[in-house]
């Protein structure tokens, strides 16, 4: 089965997200080692695939807080689940 990487991140992020305990930037980045910024603009991309991500803001400072997938949107959560080891070795 081969898969877009770019497609793949987005998917992989999804199934980090809905699998990580408090899952805020630093933390998805120690987690993928994946620059800041790459993890940001997978983050931004998310809406586009029909996810619903919010931010959970905790603490006095705006980026205090973790990020919580609302939604699959029409994305398959079993298949992606199923399939998260074959996503992250797309990305690799």
């Amino acid at each position: 089965m081969e898969i877009n990487p770019v497609f793949a991140r987005r998917l992989y992020l999804c199934w980090l997200i809905s699998h990580s305990e408090r899952p805020n930037v630093p933390r998805l980045m120690e987690l993928t080692g994946w620059p800041r910024r790459t993890l940001q603009d997978v983050l931004k991309a998310l809406p586009g695939l029909g996810v619903e991500l919010q931010f959970v803001q905790q603490g006095v400072r705006n980026n205090d807080g973790f990020y919580q997938l609302e939604n699959w949107g029409p994305i398959n959560k079993g298949w992606v689940q199923q399939h998260h080891q074959a996503l992250l070795a797309a990305i690799e």
